[in-house]
């Protein structure tokens, strides 16, 4: 079979290229920064197939005020970034208006509904199978009025099939008696799990493909010129031919669209994390704190505290004051745990209707996106890969795309 390029090398290109030389597809991925980098490394790790509520939702109107003024606010905005991101906050707002939002809550829910599923041939294998740690999602809430204020966001979930319990202060205490007396409700996601390692789990898959012939090329791709008999691709000033190219670069992909005729409004959030080194036994699952936007999830080397959302682009200069916060916050959490030795910065997609963008691209059905997939791009690696082999192989998907299109906006 002829040679197919994926542009990324984190969950969506590897879990793509799982798909598709399952299929007998030889594959070649592109990324100058190797396997598991970026996003990728730096998630919660959790398998998050409850999570259809998108970011723009009707709540943003009652609490954009409290994020941009509130210290203790997990969400932030670069000033200077704000020419740049206005007509994303325009678009972001409208699709936060209620029709919009359940529509966007709906799509993601289908998704959703065929993440695990999606993930069945990759967990088939023992070697990946061991990253997976199957404990339940602990969502927490510090005050009954902020657990009244998710009510209309818990109902939808439980209407579109998420399956979860409520729990009081005393049964928060009774799972995770470590974590300091101040939650008094909490919401248990069922049959939620989340990896020991993320990074770990990619090297593995592509240690794995590797064996069987997949090519990992660390070379930059600065152009997507589709043609009549393919995809070339300009990697390093000399033109390389492929049958298909997948694009899954993730908060970087909207330039290779715009090369392919789909100007796609992604940008970036700036997401942090911090680690602290040898504490992972003083909470067996993922714990996040809702008014505080962050999760606590115990990994192979200790907690890693993930979360905030700082809209600014692609600069690598880090907001300390988010960084300060991810601290104070998860040490007010969970107080036996001691100092971070560790903290990230990455960059997450992000479209304003919260939906990935799964498709063909209007220039030619030989370029295939997978990309923009927000916060949900470890939990729906496995159903993306599927969708992108389903395409390459002219099979019809699992669902119906057009919600997804990048021809949407």
């Amino acid at each position: 079979m002829p040679d197919i390029a994926i542009v990324g090398a984190g969950f969506i290109g590897l879990a793509s290229a799982a798909a598709l030389m399952r299929d007998g597809h030889r594959v070649t991925l592109f990324d100058p920064s190797g396997v598991g980098q970026g996003a990728s490394f730096g998630n919660a790790g959790t398998f998050a197939h409850y999570a259809c509520i998108p970011v723009n939702n009707p709540s943003v109107f009652r609490d954009l005020p409290r994020f941009l003024l509130s210290k203790n606010s997990p969400f932030r905005l670069r000033w200077q970034y704000l020419p740049h991101l206005a007509p994303w906050l325009v678009r972001f707002m409208v699709s936060s208006l209620p029709r919009r939002y359940e529509a966007s809550a709906g799509a993601l829910a289908a998704l959703l509904a065929l993440a695990q599923e999606g993930y069945a041939p990759l967990l088939a294998d023992p070697e990946l199978a061991r990253f997976v740690r199957p404990r339940e999602c602990l969502y927490l809430y510090s005050n009954a009025a902020s657990f009244d204020a998710a009510g209309a966001a818990l109902d939808l979930r439980r209407q579109l099939g998420v399956a979860f319990d409520v729990l009081a202060g005393a049964d928060i205490r009774g799972l995770e008696p470590s974590l300091a007396p101040i939650f008094e409700r909490g919401v248990l996601f069922s049959d939620s799990w989340h990896f020991s390692d993320p990074r770990g789990f990619l090297q593995a898959l592509y240690e794995r493909l590797a064996a069987q012939g997949l090519a990992l090329d660390h070379s930059a791709v600065s152009v997507v010129q589709p043609s009549a008999d393919g995809v070339r691709l300009k990697v390093n000033g000399a033109a390389r031919p492929f049958s298909h190219v997948v694009i899954a670069t993730g908060a970087h992909s909207a330039q290779f669209a715009r090369q392919c005729g789909d100007v796609v409004p992604l940008d970036t959030e700036r997401g942090y994390h911090v680690r602290y080194p040898g504490a992972q036994q003083l909470i067996s699952r993922p714990v996040g704190w809702a008014e505080r936007g962050f999760y606590m999830t115990p990994m192979s080397d200790g907690i890693r505290v993930a979360g905030t959302v700082e809209l600014g682009g692609f600069s690598d200069t880090r907001n300390r004051s988010l960084l300060d916060l991810l601290t104070f916050s998860s040490k007010r959490a969970l107080p036996a745990l001691d100092t971070p030795d560790s903290s990230w910065l990455g960059f997450r997609p992000t479209l304003p209707d919260g939906l990935p963008v799964l498709g063909r691209s209007r220039a030619s059905d030989r370029v295939i996106y997978a990309f923009g997939h927000q916060h949900l791009g470890l939990t729906l690696a496995g159903v993306s890969g599927r969708i992108v082999a389903d395409l390459i192989a002219r099979r019809e998907p699992p669902l119906d795309l057009a919600p997804y299109a990048a021809t949407r906006f």
